[in-house]
């Protein structure tokens, strides 16, 4: 039998943003974390936040337990404004505050060429950190708008600012 292949006619998005994200259990009280975001996860997946396209999740390993999601957005200030809006940006503020034995990180793949990532607590080379140097997310490489060099100002203040998060006065 022949393969039947098939390809995407992505020209309606343009913009197209895939994003890629983890939580790796670090410490033994960060399965209770991982396994308190799963509900809260599915909860704003079903909301169907305005330019998800998708969302898939899986399991990288199981020891130590690392789960992931995979999810296309229609374009940066789509996910931009909903990774700044509540519920998550609430979990993020939560999480940098205090990464309840777990770590996080994700990679951001864009249709026309972008590519930027970040990795918090971390303790392992992994994705793209495990080829590319790393830096402390400080200054131009905090944000992921000012990451990826996308222009104009941001659509909504990000959950804490540098100096909020690494403690220096405002």
């Amino acid at each position: 039998m022949r393969v039947e292949r098939r390809t995407v006619d992505l020209t309606a998005y343009p913009d197209l943003v895939v994003i890629y994200l983890g939580m790796r259990v670090n410490t033994i009280t960060g399965i209770k974390t991982l396994l308190g975001f799963g509900p809260k996860i599915d909860n704003s997946v079903a909301a169907k936040p305005d330019g998800l396209l998708r969302h898939e999740s899986f399991v990288f390993s199981l020891l130590p337990p690392h789960v992931g999601m995979r999810q296309y957005w229609r374009d940066f200030p789509s996910l931009e404004r909903w990774s700044r809006s509540e519920p998550h940006m609430q979990w993020w503020k939560n999480f940098l505050r205090n990464s309840g034995g777990t770590g996080f990180w994700h990679e951001t793949y864009f249709r026309r060429g972008e590519i930027e990532a970040i990795y918090d607590d971390i303790g392992i080379p992994m994705g793209l950190s495990a080829f590319a140097p790393t830096a402390i997310a400080r200054g131009p490489m905090f944000s992921a708008r000012t990451r990826l060099g996308v222009q104009g100002s941001e659509t909504v203040s990000a959950p804490l600012s540098e100096a909020e998060l690494y403690g220096e006065p405002k």
